[in-house]
């Protein structure tokens, strides 16, 4: 049964504010996933020792990589990467919107990916909104829009993970709800599985919503001691089927 693990990586630095990437991967590997979301990652920046972590994690686990840079500042890179460890095709990797004059803002992104299992073509797209409702907003309605969920290429069973920095009360999380259905909504969980903070885990922004060709199976949060240290989120780990 194929397993899907989003993660935000906090740039590999966990909450002791140690940086190691090798302790991400140790996270990772545990649940044994045939596809790894991960955001909040360094490639080539100073401030993380000039690592492509991206890369690194993906060698790491076995796994082919693409990695979408949602902010560049000379060689140096930030953002969202795709692994698997299955066949698979880069489909689009780009901007979302954003909003001008508001300071400190993070320029945001979003990957896409076909990937073959078992006969199948599975699209996963993989995305990091940003922290004001406004913006979420737009960058909600531009994944439920034509450049992504609504692409003519994006048909069949379908993926859209990551950490969206929105609750289920929110208009986001709404309107991309009208397009697929949460994992764990679709599940029926009396307990929702929250991953944030990694320490006491009480909010639910990292999110998987699927087309009705996937079946979900179960929703996890891992709550190792490992986990709950190296990043400031928990892995959420989808087990799903493809159904016809």
């Amino acid at each position: 049964m194929p397993r899907l693990l989003t993660y935000n990586v906090h740039r590999c630095v966990g909450t002791d504010r140690r940086l190691d990437v090798a302790r991400i991967v140790g996270v990772i590997a545990e649940y044994e996933p045939d596809i790894v979301c991960l955001q909040e990652l360094d490639v080539g920046r100073a401030r993380t020792g000039m690592v492509d972590q991206a890369q690194s994690i993906a060698d790491g686990l076995a796994m082919s990589v693409h990695f979408n840079a949602a902010m560049r500042v000379e060689a140096e890179e930030y953002g969202d990467a795709l692994l698997t460890r299955w066949p698979e095709t880069l489909i689009r990797k780009g901007a979302l919107p954003t909003i001008r004059g508001i300071p400190g803002l993070e320029p945001r992104g979003a990957i896409w990916a076909a990937i073959e299992i078992d006969g199948a073509t599975l699209n996963v797209i993989n995305t990091h909104l940003g922290l004001v409702p406004r913006e979420q907003r737009l960058q909600a309605m531009a994944l439920a829009g034509k450049d992504w969920l609504g692409d003519p290429r994006c048909t069949g069973p379908t993926i859209l993970t990551g950490d969206f920095n929105a609750t289920s009360l929110t208009r986001p999380y709404q309107t991309l709800t009208r397009r697929l259905a949460d994992c764990q909504r679709q599940l029926g969980l009396r307990n929702t599985v929250k991953t944030f903070p990694s320490g006491f885990p009480a909010i639910r922004i990292d999110h998987a919503f699927v087309s009705p060709e996937i079946r979900v199976t179960a929703v996890t949060a891992p709550f190792s001691p490992l986990a709950r240290i190296a990043s400031d989120h928990l892995p959420l780990v989808i087990d799903f089927e493809i159904v016809s």
